[in-house]
């Protein structure tokens, strides 16, 4: 049951039926109780008609057991203000709801039962025709009677006649709410049989119209099974030609699957880079180790050293490539690049050219002074690597940016090198025809460092003709 209703679309279905079911039971409440009121109202209205007809005849002085109570085969009392019976359908049996459940008129009514006139008030009574007068007001109730022998539910109204021979006499008169309850029964019978059949339409066609919707998210969902079982991450994940969100969600996948194919690559990459670079060192460091063990005489001590000062280089490099490519951020600390600069720089020694610094100002930035020193060695390495005579090193301000440039006078970079150059493990050809170079990852450092600190790194063609780096920071306000 669980996984049955575990789908998305079994779950869509079941919602959209009971969001139906629930309209149309309030629906057919209404409607049934419209209907109801209705006819009942249409049974009120004849049984008031009767009812008015009948006072009518006791208001122009007709006798009690003189009406024609029988005209419209319907139920029909006339009570006195003792309630007493005094008139009632000859065919009537049997009658609850109205102010008397007798069915005979008691003994015959007459004008001294109620302080009727004498002989000489006959006379006065003639000229005024005995009228009496017509309740406005109707009361209603529901109840049985038996006519004919034949019962049955009834809407009864009460309406009284005063002033007349007899005193204050009400009459009931009944119409029958059979209608009423045919209709009612009828309308039910067919909400029972056709709101199950109408919930089961609803249920079937969303169910097929979200299968059939889901369908791309089910093809999606297969390609990344079979992409996890064989680790091909060449592969990609079919697009439906529709512009829904199911179509965004298959090219957001693809472009994740493109992101994912570029990092593995990257990663291979690089391991296969760093294998390379470490392979050199080690195997230089071991050759001299061999050597001046079997002769110590042949020891090539600073060689051994610069060996391993390059292993341990270049251990940190990928150490720190390491962390920024498992997302490590930069501090927020205050960092006067201007400061930074001058104490760097004021340390280095061995440098083959020299290096003059402009920086007019304070010019602070947001970020971790360690990694932009690293930036800022990385660079000077690389121009002390090209430069022939001179690297100038320059800090300013313009506007909300503070820009780091370093520029040397060597061979500069090729317009067609510039974008390859800051990739990891890459070597123009004149650095390896100098000295050997780094391990060229130097300047992929300083470009990660830069984009960490919401930065830039460029490189474009130095006013003496070398290459210019251009580090651009965030000025801290």
């Amino acid at each position: 049951m669980r996984r049955v209703f575990g789908s998305v679309r079994s779950r869509a279905a079941l919602a959209a039926t009971l969001v139906v079911a629930v309209a149309l039971v309030a629906a057919g409440t209404a409607v049934l109780l419209a209907l109801r009121s209705n006819l009942t109202g249409q049974a009120g209205s004849a049984a008031d008609s009767g009812a008015r007809k009948v006072a009518t005849q006791l208001a122009t002085g007709t006798a009690p057991d003189a009406l024609d109570l029988d005209s419209d085969d319907r139920p029909v009392q006339v009570v006195d203000e003792d309630g007493r019976l005094v008139a009632a359908s000859d065919d009537l049996e049997g009658i609850t709801g109205t102010g008397t459940g007798a069915v005979r008129p008691e003994a015959a009514v007459t004008d001294d039962d109620h302080g009727g006139r004498g002989e000489d008030d006959d006379d006065a009574g003639d000229d005024d025709g005995g009228r009496g007068k017509v309740s406005d007001t109707t009361e209603y109730a529901d109840g049985t009677a038996t006519v004919d022998g034949d019962s049955a539910d009834y809407r009864f109204a009460a309406v009284e006649v005063e002033d007349t021979a007899y005193g204050t006499l009400t009459v009931y008169a009944g119409a029958p709410l059979a209608a009423e309850q045919s209709a009612v029964s009828t309308a039910l019978t067919s909400m029972l049989i056709g709101f199950p059949v109408l919930l089961v339409v609803v249920g079937g066609v969303t169910w097929l119209v979200t299968r059939r919707a889901l369908r791309p998210v089910e093809g999606i969902r297969t390609e990344m099974a079979a992409i996890t079982a064989s680790q091909d991450l060449g592969r990609r994940v079919p697009e439906p030609d529709t512009h829904d969100e199911v179509a965004r969600l298959a090219r957001t996948t693809n472009e994740t699957l493109a992101a994912l194919e570029d990092s593995v690559d990257r990663q291979r990459r690089f391991v296969a880079d760093a294998s390379h670079e470490l392979r050199s060192p080690i195997a230089s460091l071991r050759t001299q180790l061999e050597v001046g063990a079997a002769h110590p005489e042949l020891l090539d001590v600073d060689g051994a050293v610069e060996d391993t000062v390059r292993l341990q280089e270049l251990a940190a490099d990928l150490l720190l490539l390491a962390r920024l490519d498992a997302g490590e951020q930069p501090g927020g600390g205050d960092v006067d690049l201007v400061a930074l600069v001058r104490e760097e720089l004021s340390q280095r020694v061995g440098d083959r050219v020299p290096v003059a610094v402009t920086a007019p100002g304070p010019a602070h930035v947001a970020g971790s002074r360690g990694q932009l020193a690293r930036v800022l060695g990385n660079l000077v390495d690389n121009a002390q690597r090209h430069a022939r005579t001179a690297v100038d090193v320059t800090v300013g301000t313009d506007g909300r940016w503070v820009t780091l440039a370093v520029a040397d006078d060597g061979g500069g970079v090729p317009e067609g090198e510039r974008a390859r150059v800051f990739e990891r493990f890459v070597r123009l050809d004149d650095a390896r025809s100098r000295d050997g170079g780094g391990a060229g990852l130097g300047l992929a450092i300083a470009r990660d460092v830069a984009e960490r600190h919401g930065g830039t790194l460029t490189v474009r063609t130095a006013p003496r003709g070398g290459a210019l780096f251009e580090l651009g920071l965030p000025r801290l306000q």
